[in-house]
């Protein structure tokens, strides 16, 4: 797998100047963390998933969680469990050679992995984990050991020695409420500091956390305008998203629009970065579908410390990929902070002459940008993520 490999060759060689590297599902987990980029998910009750999942991998998805809990009916669980099965087997018998994203089931119990598992047979070789919903140390604890339990007793033959992962969601009511924030999150991080080599990455369950007031975002608003929410994910990245060797990834909150809408604001993208022939007409279309919004939501995923993002809608990968390629100018500052003769610190200029570089404060997000480079490859000095998006939307 590799990010942008839906792209020709000469493609990605006139847009990077570093390109994105290849990784697989036996890859660190450092790297895979990272690697999920723009997560899809998808209800596991669709009955072409088999294909569906072959035709987004064609298109750009590395990662996808097929949906077992809110996006189906209660009613529809036995029906979309058996259907999983049957796809997987589908999926298994196209042969090695066929290219798929990393595969996640998101379950509703802990006793649903063990049986997942069990049923799956020689299908679970595709799976690369579990998605755990509305993650406490509580719940979390059951979760976790099903999950290394199923693999031991389970399917160890069949994974030959790799170990499936859990991505907890963070959206329990506990989060929300204030007098039980601190120690919801003390607790969350205790579970997931003693599996933490089962620990890919943490994901923020937004819609939930919305719907214990009652709230949900308009297009025209990201979830750093909703104050509530914010403090939810400025807590959590405070608490389990440090940069010192203790925290995890932390990823960014689903984009629940991909449908024009009525607008109240003005747009958010400004004219420039589009104009002189460069995708003039890929503006009015992104405006047109509110991806303005989600384009301002993905920068400040990553200014608020958030990596990668949960997405429902296949128009929205492209973005969070496009968006996630470390340009020249940053891949610029993070090798010259790293040098090794700068290890004692001191201030530089950057290579753009634009901006300070303090060695050891920079230092943390210097080694962050250049994991992000290892997958999502490092543009070219004149390529911007506007030439980036409009390459892969016209694919």
């Amino acid at each position: 797998m590799r990010h942008f490999g839906h792209l020709p060759g000469e493609v990605r060689a006139s847009l990077f100047h570093r390109e994105p590297g290849e990784f697989t599902v036996d890859s660190p987990a450092q790297t895979l963390a990272v690697a999920l980029g723009a997560t899809l998910y998808c209800p596991a009750t669709r009955p072409r998933l088999a294909e569906d999942i072959v035709k987004q991998a064609a298109q750009g998805v590395v990662s996808m969680v097929l949906c077992l809990e809110d996006s189906i009916d209660d009613a529809d669980v036995p029906g979309a469990e058996e259907n999983l099965v049957r796809q997987f087997a589908e999926l298994s018998g196209r042969g090695p050679g066929t290219p798929l994203p990393l595969l996640f089931i998101r379950v509703r119990t802990p006793e649903q992995i063990t049986d997942l598992v069990t049923r799956l047979g020689a299908g679970v070789r595709l799976l690369s984990g579990f998605v755990l919903p509305k993650f406490t140390e509580e719940r979390g604890a059951a979760f976790l050991e099903a999950l290394i339990s199923a693999e031991n007793a389970e399917a160890g033959d069949e994974l030959g020695g790799r170990q499936l992962y859990a991505m907890p969601v963070l959206e329990s009511p506990e989060l929300m409420h204030r007098e039980t924030r601190t120690e919801t999150l003390s607790g969350i991080g205790r579970i997931v500091d003693k599996y933490r080599e089962r620990v890919l990455a943490l994901r923020l369950g937004v819609t939930d956390l919305c719907s214990a007031y009652g709230l949900r975002r308009a297009p025209d608003m990201t979830a750093y305008d909703v104050q509530m929410i914010a403090s939810v994910i400025a807590d959590v990245v405070n608490m389990l998203g440090r940069a010192d060797g203790t925290g995890f990834t932390v990823t960014g909150p689903v984009w629940e629009y991909f449908r024009p809408h009525e607008r109240m604001f003005k747009p958010q993208l400004r004219i420039s970065p589009f104009s002189s022939g460069r995708a003039e007409s890929l503006r009015t279309e992104l405006i047109e579908h509110h991806m303005d919004g989600l384009l301002r939501e993905i920068e400040l995923d990553r200014a608020n410390g958030l990596q990668g993002k949960t997405c429902i809608h296949p128009t929205h990968v492209a973005p969070v990929h496009a968006l996630s390629v470390v340009s020249h100018e940053e891949f610029s500052d993070a090798v010259d902070i790293l040098e090794p003769q700068r290890g004692g610190g001191g201030v530089l200029r950057s290579s753009y002459t634009n901006k300070m570089n303090e060695v050891k404060p920079h230092r943390a997000w210097a080694e962050r940008t250049l994991r992000r480079a290892e997958v999502f490859g490092v543009a070219r000095e004149d390529v911007s993520f506007v030439e980036l998006l409009a390459a892969s939307l016209r694919t």
